[in-house]
């Protein structure tokens, strides 16, 4: 495990303004959600130390960090790759056999679903729907979307992102 550098939470804890934030010297509950997500903007990710400073400094139980931050998927707990793969399960992806495309993209990343590439370039998740059905079946790569796609699409793409062709 490497030591994770605090200073970003500092910063972030030192630019807040503690006096409208803090209930009885505690952060209250209705900032929590914000701070998060300062601190994982920060990190890419909430490192557990992160959050054991954030308990200390701001008077919350870690139990309930840890309560927020597992009940909201837009926290992570582990470092994310540089590139957002994500892969849409939703019903018309399914009928058009979308199961294939994320199974091809598992396999060519050599990783599961929720999982990070061992070069740290790639995080792959499946989701509920992205939204463009007329695309079916979609991925999606950071901002970008390809759609209609065939199971062999899957490696060209991948490699434009570790060539360096796509930022």
């Amino acid at each position: 495990m490497s030591e994770v550098n605090l200073d970003g939470v500092r910063n972030i804890l030192g630019r807040i303004d503690l006096s409208e934030k803090l209930t009885n010297g505690k952060v209250r509950p209705d900032y929590l959600i914000p701070l998060l997500q300062d601190i994982q903007d920060e990190y890419g990710y909430l490192p557990r130390p992160a959050l054991e400073l954030i308990s200390r400094e701001g008077g919350i139980p870690l139990s309930r960090i840890f309560g927020v931050v597992t009940f909201y998927e837009q926290f992570y707990l582990e470092p994310r790759g540089k590139h957002m793969v994500k892969c849409c399960r939703g019903t018309a992806c399914h009928v058009k056999n979308g199961a294939k495309i994320a199974s091809a993209i598992s396999k060519e990343l050599g990783i599961e679903e929720g999982g990070t590439s061992a070069d740290g370039l790639f995080t792959f998740e499946t989701v509920a729907c992205l939204g463009t059905c007329f695309l079916a079946p979609v991925m999606m790569i950071d901002d970008s979307y390809y759609g209609n796609l065939e199971e062999s699409d899957v490696r060209t793409i991948l490699e434009r992102y570790r060539e360096g062709g796509v930022k």
